[in-house]
């Protein structure tokens, strides 16, 4: 069985270079390119903190799509470039595995249209780590008994959407079992405009920004008597790489669009 051929973009980035350093572990796996907006026409060995690889690195996705074979983009950049790479992995018949988060459900749509058009699976996954994955599943268990439901997400203070990814799809997840409620006092005010959070059918999202945070999120539900909060916790971001290979690995055998990793999983 022939190596999985990568390309990476955002090679530079936090993400980005722990994939690289996870992709090197892998007898399987194979760093072909990597897509960077600066350091074009150097190997991925030139740069100082990255892993000793030969690959090329390229500021032309579109030129990188022409010039290397590849099986699947590794996409950890923004939520601009994610779904302009995206669309164009797909053309280009590459698979696309996309760890940014804030695609608009309107690019979902499209990605999916595309996908389906020619048969070939994409991974968008708004967190990578199994801990974080099973906290949502978990919180969407729960609100079946405690609609009463505030989510408070903190990241560091580098990353550009709020609220994050994650927290977006809990919401999601928790809108599947829980109807609409509008909570707090009814004739609540905020004396301050969004000392409340974003409102999600009365669900209420906190994001905290701060340096020294990696990526956190707790759920809380408020019952009678009781209170349950359910919390995960990414101490550094190796966490998030085994659902980035587990997502490498599965994609090769999709021919759609999969939005979560636990759609993934068994």
């Amino acid at each position: 069985m022939s190596n999985t051929k990568i390309i990476v973009a955002g090679p530079r980035g936090k993400m980005g270079s722990e994939a690289l350093r996870m992709i090197e572990k892998q007898d399987h796996f194979e760093l072909v390119a990597c897509v960077d907006h600066k350091n074009g026409g150097l190997a991925v060995k030139d740069i100082e903190y990255l892993p000793n690889l030969d690959a090329p690195i390229y500021e032309d996705i579109e030129q990188c799509f022409q010039e290397v074979e590849a099986d699947v983009l590794v996409d950890l950049t923004t939520p601009e470039f994610g779904y302009k790479h995206t669309r164009l992995a797909l053309e280009y018949g590459v698979r696309p595995v996309v760890g940014t988060t804030g695609f608009t459900k309107e690019q979902l749509s499209e990605v999916e249209q595309m996908a389906e058009d020619k048969q070939l699976g994409v991974v968008i996954a708004p967190n990578f780590a199994i801990g974080a994955v099973l906290m949502m599943q978990f919180s969407k268990w729960a609100a079946k008994y405690f609609p009463d439901v505030e989510i408070i997400e903190r990241h560091h203070d580098n990353k550009l959407d709020a609220p994050s990814g994650t927290a977006v799809k809990t919401s999601e997840l928790i809108q599947e079992v829980r109807d609409q409620k509008k909570q707090g006092h009814p004739d609540e005010q905020e004396t301050l405009e969004g000392a409340r959070g974003a409102d999600v059918d009365g669900m209420k999202i906190h994001s905290v920004r701060l340096p020294g945070l990696v990526a956190h999120q707790e759920v809380m539900f408020g019952s009678t008597g009781e209170t349950l909060t359910i919390k995960h916790d990414s101490i550094n971001r190796e966490s998030f790489m085994t659902g980035v290979k587990l997502s490498v690995e599965k994609v090769l055998s999709l021919q759609v669009l999969v939005y979560g990793l636990e759609n993934l999983l068994e």
